[in-house]
């Protein structure tokens, strides 16, 4: 990963800053568990030095421009401590689930320090046997600013500490060389970082100039795809998402609940009723939520809600890096649908219908446009993005890697994700599959969800209805 120093933030990455507030916290993680028993802090703090050269945003921190500088800039923290970011912490006993949930809440409560790099990473020991018979097991609880990382780069950056083999591997002398940081810009540094980016602009600007000029008829398909694009999410910006209990002001404390599944279930349903496994989970999660409305006598006859859906825009030749490579549409959740294969159907066909109205490329227009903004500008952009106006709940999906993975010998057993809450949204969903499992992480607010395990249950359920019917079609 080539992360400069004096790197600028993209539009996408700034936005995260932009909506952080005293309650509502802009970092995402993942809960790991390790089947072995857990390594010493030492021997952690050893492989992840081993290991940081191929994660350099990991030894850098915010620099925040003189007004009118632009957008904040990544710099070498020269104050790096592997020790400020890395923690131990022994569970007390009996060492369950349910006490690791509560301290991954407890972590996901509190805001990442600005003055550092914006990542954490917990060593969880204690941790009792997951049956009686089994081995011993420890975790892991990563944490990382969203201005770091979007969903599918924080799989890069967890396979850049694990490995693919039981055996560790050993690090080459250049890996372990010492880092040394550059200095802190001046004003003149700054000044000339904001030209240098300015100049970058202009020559991507006459690049695509020239492209459109020798390839004519591909760049005007491109721009009328983008202009497609473009029509159909401003229409979709023009449309209110109902107001639901899920829509109300959120306070920092949160709540986390698992719910686990297997990814052959998810093909089983997907060949029968050919739909995507994206199809599933929204339809899933729309009868969960909808059981959940019913529960607070909430009437759902009739009633569709929206999730904001990141959809990746990274390509091949992008694993590995870091920032935000994303676009977020506004998928459908048909909560008024009791019947889980209509629901399922009715899922399908209107993710079909915003695939075909370019939205993805519209969004992904708008993000190249916002890097040209003004930093008042994009502020606002930003508060519109994350409107509680527009989306009822973030959803999220992450297709994560489907072979065993392992640190320091030890084979990772679970991958859990952990998203985040934007003002006025008191549930999100993240759902990432890992070696033929499925695992959800409800992250919601703890005064507006203390019922949360209603959600919990109607994901297992809703699930079920549709295994159920695909074993009656077959």
């Amino acid at each position: 990963m080539n992360r400069r120093h004096l790197d600028r933030l993209t539009s996408t990455d700034a936005s995260f800053l932009q909506r952080e507030t005293d309650s509502a916290h802009m970092h995402i993680g993942g809960l790991l568990l390790f089947a072995g028993a857990a390594p010493k802090l030492e021997e952690l703090l050893d492989h992840i030095r081993s290991r940081l050269h191929l994660v350099p945003r990991y030894r850098q921190k915010l620099a925040f421009p003189p007004p009118g500088g632009g957008r904040p800039l990544w710099i070498d923290d020269p104050d790096f401590s592997l020790e400020r970011h890395v923690h131990a912490v022994a569970l007390p006993a009996p060492g369950d689930d349910a006490q690791l949930l509560e301290l991954a809440e407890q972590i996901a409560s509190r805001p990442l320090d600005r003055r550092r790099p914006l990542w954490e990473l917990w060593l969880v020991g204690g941790l009792g046997r997951a049956a009686p018979g089994t081995g011993e097991r420890f975790a892991l609880i990563a944490k990382n600013h969203h201005a770091l990382v979007d969903g599918v780069s924080g799989v890069d950056l967890a396979t850049a500490l694990l490995e693919l083999t039981p055996e560790p591997r050993r690090p080459a002398p250049a890996d372990l060389r010492a880092w040394q940081p550059q200095p802190p810009p001046d004003a003149l540094e700054f000044l000339a970082a904001g030209a240098r980016d300015g100049l970058r602009s202009a020559i991507a600007i006459v690049d695509a100039t020239a492209r459109a000029l020798t390839t004519p008829r591909h760049s005007a398909a491109a721009l009328r795809d983008a202009g497609v694009g473009l029509c159909a999410l401003l229409v979709e910006l023009g449309s209110p998402a109902p107001r639901t209990p899920l829509n109300v002001a959120i306070g920092p404390q949160r709540r986390l609940r698992v719910v686990r599944q297997q990814l052959s279930d998810y093909r089983t349903i997907k060949q029968a009723y050919e739909v995507t496994v994206n199809d599933i989970v929204l339809s899933v999660v729309a009868g969960a939520v909808g059981e959940w409305l019913r529960s607070r006598a909430v009437d759902t006859e009739g009633l569709e809600l929206r999730a904001l859906v990141p959809v990746s825009l990274r390509g091949a030749d992008e694993h590995g890096t870091l920032g935000n490579r994303l676009a977020l549409m506004r998928g459908p959740l048909p909560v008024g649908i009791t019947d889980p294969v209509r629901r399922l159907r009715q899922v399908s066909e209107s993710m079909g219908t915003l695939k075909r109205s370019n939205q993805a490329v519209g969004a992904a227009t708008l993000a190249a446009m916002n890097d040209r903004l003004p930093p008042v500008v994009l502020a606002q952009a930003s508060r519109l993005q994350f409107s509680p106006w527009l989306f009822n709940l973030l959803v999220t999906n992450i297709p994560g890697p489907q072979v065993p993975l392992y640190l320091r010998g030890r084979r990772l057993t679970e991958l859990i994700p952990v998203a985040f809450l934007p003002e006025h949204h008191a549930l999100a969903v993240a759902v990432m599959s890992y070696n033929g499992r499925i695992a959800y992480g409800l992250l919601g607010d703890q005064a507006a969800l203390p019922d949360i395990d209603v959600i919990a249950t109607g994901i297992e359920r809703s699930l079920q209805l549709l295994l159920d019917g695909a074993a009656a079609t077959s």
